[in-house]
């Protein structure tokens, strides 16, 4: 069943492939979306499959709360994907599960996610989203490997910068009303660009993700606009670390996230 409203050209990968997941059995699921594709398999498609195979074995009604993966080995974008999902815990407020990537029989990706039911409690954010114009007024940003996703660029915090830090982005067409599905997607932006970026000799390095995590404050759309804010923090032994914020057009704090990269000279 599609998850959008319209079919896109079957020539080209689309949204709808990225999140449709076939249940082979039990607590096992395959991405069957394949493309060519220069670069090693997109982390952020990895993980956002894995948040979403591991929500489709919680309660309903329970929705993503944190999540936090290690990338292992490089993914093939040719390749199918299993993955393996554990159930460690299902307690009153919160359901635990561990999820595990696969191909050829090898772990790439290794994921822990947390889901909660919703809860009324006191709603506070200290500090206001940045200032980043009004989206549909800025330039177009193309952004590689998201399909169905689009972005725009507003002025950066970091001019320097080899890559942006700061970026709009939302889908192309409407989604269904799942927050799971709304929590992966935002997911699969969350790793597009890198906060390390920003240091100076970045365009020299290679950047290949280490580790990923992402905290789910409040519900976001993400067929509305978004925005994406990263902050470089640290480089030190080879690694450079990152925190980031998602927000919404009116400025609720939807999401956190934080990253570390290793970064190795590159290859002339």
């Amino acid at each position: 069943m599609s998850l959008l409203s319209t079919v896109e050209n079957p020539e080209r990968p689309t949204l709808d492939r990225v999140f449709d997941l076939e249940e082979l059995d039990r607590d096992l699921y395959r991405a069957g979306l394949v493309y060519p594709d220069q670069h090693a398999l997109y982390g952020g498609q990895v993980v956002a499959q894995a948040l979403l195979a591991a929500g489709r074995t919680v309660d309903a009604g329970r929705v993503p709360h944190s999540l936090h993966c290690y990338f292992l080995r490089a993914g093939d974008a040719s390749r199918p994907t299993v993955f393996r999902v554990e159930r460690d815990r299902d307690g009153l407020s919160f359901s635990s599960r561990r999820v595990v990537a696969l191909q050829d029989g090898e772990v790439i990706c290794s994921t822990s996610c947390s889901f909660t039911v919703p809860a009324d409690s006191a709603d506070r954010t200290v500090t206001p989203a940045p200032e980043a114009g009004n989206p549909d007024d800025l330039p177009r940003w193309t952004l590689p490997r998201l399909f169905g996703l689009e972005s725009r660029l507003p002025e950066q915090p970091y001019p320097g910068a080899s890559w942006p830090t700061r970026l709009w982005a939302r889908t192309t067409k409407p989604l269904p009303d799942d927050p799971l599905l709304h929590a992966a997607v935002l997911t699969w932006f969350s790793d597009i660009a890198s906060g390390t970026s920003a240091f100076e000799g970045s365009a020299d390095l290679t950047a290949t993700s280490l580790d990923h995590a992402v905290w789910f404050h409040r519900p976001l759309r993400m067929d509305d606009w978004v925005l994406m804010d990263l902050l470089p923090h640290t480089m030190a032994a080879g690694r450079g670390w990152y925190t980031g914020t998602v927000h919404d057009a009116t400025g609720r704090l939807g999401a956190s996230l934080t990253q570390e990269i290793l970064a190795r000279p590159r290859r002339r």
